[in-house]
């Protein structure tokens, strides 16, 4: 399934953040997303957030990437928020939009392996590595937004 090209206005979030790579989450040993998600979920960190938007997905934000995907980038579990201190921007621009439905986490990962392979096979089309994103709109359905030029 090809992904639709959508503009997206800024919108800030805010939740847990750790710094990662895709070698590191790619060994269980050093995976760190699935336990920011536990932590997000064990905190109940979407419920806690304070200026919190009407928007009820929950996101998972890419950004301050130090070059390409196989270089380090921080993740941001969290939700949408008005504003206010340790919020994170999520750039406006246009993003690649794949959707995933199915059982968590696989999912999700398959998900992003469609999105590693469009872009091998699309090497005309520039990601911008500034800010990506996950919407989750339930536990079986994700949005992912890729920022391209």
């Amino acid at each position: 399934m090809e992904p639709v090209r959508q503009h997206h206005d800024a919108f800030r979030v805010a939740g847990l953040t750790i710094r990662t790579t895709n070698r590191e989450e790619s060994d269980p040993a050093t995976a760190r997303i699935g336990k920011l998600w536990g932590r997000f979920f064990g905190e109940e960190t979407y419920a806690s957030t304070p200026d919190r938007t009407g928007d009820a997905r929950i996101f998972s934000v890419y950004s301050a990437y130090e070059s390409d995907a196989h270089s380090a980038f921080d993740v941001t579990a969290g939700v949408a928020v008005s504003g206010g201190d340790g919020s994170l921007p999520v750039e406006a621009g246009d993003y690649l939009v794949f959707n995933g439905q199915g059982q968590m986490p696989q999912m999700v990962i398959a998900t992003w392996e469609r999105i590693w392979q469009y872009f091998e096979a699309h090497p005309e089309v520039a990601r911008r590595y500034r800010s990506d994103f996950e919407a989750y709109e339930g536990p079986d359905k994700v949005a992912i937004h890729i920022g391209v030029s």
